[in-house]
């Protein structure tokens, strides 16, 4: 922390390190479009660098706040809303260095996240407390995913798909089974034990603390059933073009705004102790999608596959613009009422903090001396 100049404003920090996922992204579309992992190992090595970057400044943003005495509201605001906005993006780096490719497993991959970050933002918004276990997405999962895209480098991305039999023996027990075959009910079993209990749990504690029914609280996960339902629907269509055509990597950035916007309306909500947000609008061409990938069942021909990507387009670019300007009004606002500075600590208040701190300085180096 002592190397992060006093003038360098936490909500900044966050930024840099989001940066480094956004540069990765540019990268994958760059040298491995097809998600069918990078045949240069140091690509897999600039992933893993990169989420482990994302994860550290993540990590210390909080603490530079503390450090510069610049905490508020708002980096609360745009701390989670640069974690949601990564949820399909630091996944996309994993789903490309383990080479799952435009597939339903690649898309499982890069989406999956999307579920304990919602979870916990609702949690965050009835208990006002965000509880992160001594195992966690934003530290160990994270560093976790920078392993694997590490060991992706380092033996290929074959090593996913080879038996575990060869490495740990007993074939008669482990048969041909993969580590990708374990992959879907590995993270499922860790979501359904490890995380969703707890959030339930801490939910119902804090209703029943002010005497609140615990039971109307479930309906406030309408947002998230519609956006994972609709998602396998689309998906999971035989007329759908997205994961054939490959899609995906288009699909993850369009989610990345949805997502984000469906998650920073909760934390706002949460600090400005506003009735829960149930829905965007954004979700709207989510189920439009969903529909038009399934038109056969009413006798309609099928959707081109020009049609599905120019939908697909169309619904990047509405997305992008609404949440960038729904950020910028939000920002803006916070700023302006609080008398502050989004990216930037005024110059007064920083060199006030330089001097401070070369003061105890110089009083730390003149008690060693005095001992002397």
């Amino acid at each position: 922390m002592e190397f992060l100049p006093l003038w360098l404003a936490p909500n900044m920090v966050t930024l840099l390190g989001f940066f480094c996922i956004i540069f990765n992204v540019g990268l994958l579309e760059l040298m491995d479009p097809d998600l069918l992992s990078p045949k240069q190992a140091w690509v897999c090595y600039s992933y893993g660098l990169g989420v482990w970057a994302y994860s550290t400044m993540d990590n210390i943003d909080g603490k530079q706040a503390r450090r510069t005495g610049t905490s508020s509201g708002l980096g609360e605001l745009f701390d989670h809303g640069i974690d949601s906005l990564n949820c399909t993006l630091a996944s996309l780096l994993e789903a490309s260095a383990m080479g799952l490719g435009s597939t339903r497993l690649g898309a499982f991959t890069a989406l999956v996240p999307c579920l304990p970050m919602f979870f916990s933002t609702w949690e965050t918004y009835h208990t006002h407390t965000l509880y992160l276990g001594y195992f966690n997405g934003p530290t160990e999962g994270l560093l976790i995913a920078s392993l694997i895209m590490a060991a992706s480098g380092i033996w290929g991305a074959e090593m996913w798909k080879e038996p575990l039999a060869k490495l740990f023996g007993n074939e008669a027990m482990l048969g041909k089974i993969s580590f990708l075959d374990l992959w879907v009910p590995i993270i499922l079993f860790a979501f359904c034990t490890a995380h969703l209990p707890s959030c339930v749990i801490n939910v119902a504690q804090a209703r029943r603390a002010k005497g609140l029914a615990v039971a109307p609280v479930f309906l406030e996960w309408t947002s998230m059933f519609f956006f994972v339902g609709t998602l396998c629907a689309w998906l999971g269509s035989p007329y759908s073009h997205i994961l054939p055509d490959n899609h995906l990597v288009l699909l993850c950035l369009i989610l990345s705004f949805v997502f984000g916007r469906m998650t920073t309306k909760i934390i706002l909500a949460h600090l400005t102790r506003q009735p829960f947000p149930y829905w965007t609008m954004l979700l709207v061409p989510l189920g439009g999608g969903a529909i038009l990938a399934w038109l056969p069942l009413i006798g309609l021909p099928p959707v081109s596959a020009t049609v599905e990507l120019g939908y697909l387009w169309s619904y990047f670019l509405i997305s992008m613009v609404v949440y960038f300007r729904w950020a910028f009004v939000v920002i803006n606002a916070i700023c302006d009422y609080l008398g502050i500075q989004c990216l930037t600590i005024p110059e007064a208040k920083y060199k006030a903090l330089e001097r401070e701190r070369d003061g105890e300085l110089m009083m730390t180096e003149n008690g060693m001396k005095a001992k002397q």
